[in-house]
């Protein structure tokens, strides 16, 4: 089962005594944060839970699957997530 911000949404609502709208608005908020960090290539560290970074894939050789061609496939950037030992820790019991 997916957890999705509505979801979270109501766990803080609940948690924090907030309406569901003012829940959803944190939660959007740290998203934002989040996506805006990335789109300037900054590193955002959640301590116990772990860091998002940005890192650049150099343009590269590929092969169509289907017919087998060369391709190029263009530089790009990939948003990675690292979970903190704590949160590995957690979740492997």
């Amino acid at each position: 089962m997916a957890v999705n911000t509505s979801d979270l949404a109501e766990r803080l609502a609940d948690a924090h005594g907030l309406s569901k709208t003012q829940a959803k608005a944190v939660v959007d908020d740290v998203l934002k944060g989040i996506a805006e960090a990335a789109v300037k290539g900054e590193e955002v560290s959640l301590n116990g839970f772990g860091k998002f970074k940005v890192q650049n894939k150099p343009a590269r050789e590929g092969r169509n699957p289907s017919t087998g061609a060369a391709i190029k496939i263009a530089a790009s950037k990939k948003v990675v997530f690292q979970p903190a030992k704590a949160l590995r820790d957690t979740v492997n019991g």
